[in-house]
């Protein structure tokens, strides 16, 4: 297997031959990913993953017309060596694949040289990366006295952190909501929310609907908007947007709903405990692991959560009861030391 390389003998200069790939992967992002509805995030995504393999191209003087599945199988080996985890190295060939696909698409190429290199398995036990809160600590993290702010804010978080604690609603999920996802009939209220395979209704238990509905009115005083096509969670320290009823409020960015998670769980001593360290996606795997251990069918929790699979909703019935349920226990037999 010829093996590329940073270094050359040659005194000819190296210039990447790009531009034709680069050109059939921006129509293939937008016409064909998701047959031609790919969320603004997923276009992000797959550009910076395939920059940065152009850029292995270039440092290692191989036209990205030219690579091979060898040559494929060397950049995973750059990836392992760089200590990326395997479900990034997914990720990262997932996106090179894709811009290979769209080569075939208009006819650069007559195959795909990432076909067949699959990233390394995940090694380990896979509920020891689920971090989540206890069901008392869960109870103090929504109960407990919010930061001292306007009224708004404090019904926003307040909103915000019970539908990611409770429903297990995703940061970007919540990113993404309208308040014209909100979907209320006589059985119940719910938000309609986008992931980036699905949509799906989250149905409110009560106490979130009161929280939703003083939310939505606080907005209205404070001279927010709250039509359909506006953000179900603003960024409320804009206050241009008040002066301009005509402009839409600013959308709660994801980086700013991890903000209010780790501001939340740092105040109330949470953020980093004995052998684990929380985030905002925490509080999706404690709504998934507390309504397992508190009896709710698997089946059920996969629907509320939105897994496609149901091996990933699987993981949370292995965490904490997996002592309590050990099937070794019921086989009655004794070890004798005597």
């Amino acid at each position: 297997m010829d093996r590329p390389t940073s270094t050359t003998t040659s005194t000819t200069t190296f210039v990447l031959d790009a531009n034709p790939l680069i050109t059939v992967f921006t129509s293939f992002l937008q016409f064909d990913v998701a047959s031609g509805g790919a969320s603004a995030e997923t276009i992000r995504t797959y550009w910076c993953e395939a920059k940065q393999y152009l850029l292995w191209c270039e440092v290692n003087q191989l036209q990205p017309l030219d690579v091979t599945r060898d040559m494929i199988k060397i950049y995973r080996h750059t990836l392992v060596q760089q200590q990326y985890k395997p479900a990034t190295i997914a990720l990262k060939l997932v996106a090179v694949s894709r811009m290979y696909d769209a080569a075939m698409e208009y006819g650069l190429l007559s195959h795909n040289p990432v076909w067949g290199v699959k990233a390394p398995k995940q090694r380990g036990d896979p509920a020891d990366s689920i971090t989540y809160l206890t069901a008392s600590e869960a109870e103090t993290f929504l109960q407990a006295p919010l930061a001292k702010s306007t009224p708004l804010k404090i019904l926003r978080d307040r909103f915000l952190l019970g539908l990611m604690t409770l429903e297990g609603v995703r940061s970007m999920e919540a990113h993404r909501a309208n308040v014209g996802d909100i979907r209320r009939d006589p059985t119940g209220v719910g938000i309609r929310v986008t992931s980036k395979r699905q949509q799906r209704v989250v149905p409110l238990i009560p106490d979130l609907v009161d929280v939703l509905d003083r939310y939505l009115l606080a907005r209205r005083q404070a001279k927010f908007s709250t039509a359909a096509a506006t953000p179900l969670f603003i960024n409320v320290h804009h206050p241009r947007h008040q002066i301009d009823p005509d402009r839409e409020d600013r959308r709660l960015s994801r980086r700013g709903i991890r903000f209010i998670v780790d501001s939340y769980l740092t105040a109330l001593n949470l953020k980093h405990g004995e052998g684990r360290t929380l985030s905002a996606h925490s509080l999706r795997h404690t709504a998934g692991t507390l309504a397992i251990q508190n009896g709710v069918s698997l089946r059920q929790v996969q629907e509320l959560l939105g897994h496609a699979d149901p091996k990933t909703t699987a993981i949370y019935t292995h965490i904490g009861d997996r002592w309590v349920n050990n099937p070794a226990l019921k086989l009655g037999i004794r070890l004798n030391l005597d």
